[in-house]
């Protein structure tokens, strides 16, 4: 194909880039992209029968018209497609002669009756109003993988039990039951749904969503078969060349893959090395679902990528949970802790952020009036600067065995500690503070801490009475900082119980900036 075709890309993603900046030595790059994934159940599961409509439809992306989303990722399948297929069942066929009857199968079929095509329509209507569409195809979902007769899965997984990665093993977790690429049927029966919806929609580009649900490789098998996933994607890559080609026009491909770039090459998503190969013009790295990582290395990921970085955009991911550490209690996001996570992306070099089951209702982490207005301002650096956000600790949770997963908690009090976390940036903050969680125990409510900061001793805390969206947390206090003393980049934080009670929790710290 001609050359001219693929050079011309950034000149697609300038369409929808309010403010364009320039990678050394490289092409146009956009910035404040806001990226908003709509999965495959949402629309069907969450609307009633009247609004199986082409109004119906069209009105989903009408929402987000004239606002700061650039892009939506449409994501028309899990194991079964929410549309008729010729390469897999559809989610309202039958599963052992039972019709599904949830709102979603019901509500995919009535539009399949009325000759609807969600996703066509969707396409058409995000391009009338500048939105940039998308298809999102997720590579290995197993949801409800200990529930064999769920309607969720397709008669291919169910009949062939032996491609699976874990086929003796127990169901849970459900990615013991993943389809194993390692075997070529598998990565068959994939690209056949990759070559028909090449072939029936017309996006911007394809995302090939490798974190639903994150382990596609033989269990402690997957460095050394990462091979296998960077062939499927140069099978991939081929079609982009194909029907770009023959639409005349760039198709991109991002790639949604765990947040550390060496758990990713561990887990056999050497996206680095799709990188160097052209086979990818996006990396999205992100957590799978247990928490939203708030420390991506952005930074790092652009160090690896060399000379690439300057074509291939690092857009790091959000999710919709919070938690401290892999077994901590589960908390939602508010538009603070997104802020927040927009704030320390930035500082380490990435312009754009990624929202995940941060759709319009169900998953919807927040209120609807907190999603309009993100809708509306967006996450640029000028819609965030001096407004309130919250910096947690989290953790990896999609990492190979042994590799780090970066949790800095529980820790007990009595023994003091050290946590070290970014701030987003110093320069718009007027306000700051520290604020430490202790778990349910004995004495809890007694004890007393002390903290310091860079090396600064804290004054005495406060009592924060408001415990919402702080996990598993019995009594927090507030350590007031002094914004002087806060750092750009990262910070370090120590805390310390005094008192001779027995030894209390640490179940979360977060640093607050510009908190009312």
């Amino acid at each position: 194909m001609p050359a001219l075709l693929f050079a011309c890309f950034a000149l697609l993603t300038l369409i929808v880039s309010p403010s364009p900046v320039v990678a050394a030595g490289g092409p146009v790059q956009p910035r404040d992209l806001l990226i908003v994934n709509e999965d495959n159940s949402h629309f069907f599961g969450s609307r009633p029968e009247s609004d199986m409509t082409r109004a119906g439809v069209e009105a989903l992306v009408d929402a987000y018209a004239g606002g700061a989303v650039t892009h939506l990722f449409l994501n028309p399948n899990s194991m079964r497609s929410s549309v008729r297929s010729r390469t897999r069942d559809a989610i309202w066929e039958p599963v052992d002669g039972v019709v599904p009857q949830g709102l979603w199968p019901r509500n995919a079929l009535r539009l399949d009756q009325a000759g609807i095509d969600p996703y066509a329509l969707w396409i058409a209507r995000a391009r009338r109003h500048g939105i940039s569409p998308w298809i999102s195809m997720r590579m290995n979902d197993v949801h409800a993988a200990d529930d064999p007769k769920s309607y969720l899965h397709s008669e291919f997984w169910r009949t062939h039990r032996h491609l699976r990665r874990m086929p003796d093993g127990p169901a849970m977790p459900w990615t013991n039951q993943a389809l194993n690429y390692v075997h070529p049927e598998v990565r068959e029966h994939q690209l056949g749904f990759l070559r028909e919806l090449f072939e029936r929609y017309d996006p911007d580009g394809f995302e090939i969503d490798w974190m639903r649900f994150g382990y596609h490789l033989t269990p402690g098998r997957e460095a050394e078969e990462k091979e296998i996933l960077t062939a499927f994607m140069r099978e991939v890559d081929a079609l982009r060349r194909q029907w770009s080609e023959k639409r005349g026009r760039p198709i991109l491909i991002a790639a949604r893959v765990p947040s550390h770039p060496d758990a990713a090459a561990g887990l056999g998503m050497d996206a680095l090395a799709w990188a160097r190969e052209g086979l990818v013009d996006w990396l999205i790295p992100c957590p799978f679902w247990s928490t939203s990582d708030f420390d991506i290395p952005v930074d790092l990921w652009r160090e690896r990528l060399g000379v690439d970085a300057a074509r291939v955009l690092v857009i790091p991911g959000i999710e919709h949970n919070v938690r401290a550490w892999p077994t901590g209690k589960t908390v939602a996001n508010d538009l603070a802790t997104l802020r927040g996570f927009a704030a320390a992306a930035r500082e380490r070099g990435a312009a754009n952020v990624y929202l995940f089951n941060w759709m319009d209702s169900q998953t919807r982490p927040v209120s609807e009036q907190e999603y309009a207005r993100l809708i509306h301002f967006g996450l640029s650096a000028r819609a965030i600067a001096g407004q309130p956000r919250r910096h947690p600790l989290t953790f990896r949770d999609t990492v190979p065995a042994g590799f780090p997963n970066g949790a800095q908690l529980p820790v007990e009090a009595a023994g003091g500690a050290s946590f070290r976390i970014r701030s987003g940036g110093a320069s718009d903050v007027t306000r700051a503070a520290w604020v430490v969680g202790l778990a349910a125990r004995e004495g809890v409510e007694a004890a007393v801490l002390e903290a310091s900061l860079n090396g600064r001793r804290l004054g005495a805390p406060e009592e924060l009475r408001d415990l919402t969206g702080l996990g598993g947390v019995q009594r927090a206090l507030r350590f007031a900082i002094d914004p002087q003393t806060l750092l750009p980049g990262e910070n370090v934080a120590t805390v310390r119980q005094t008192d001779a009670a027995g030894s209390q929790q640490i179940v979360w710290v977060e640093l607050r900036v510009n908190e009312r």
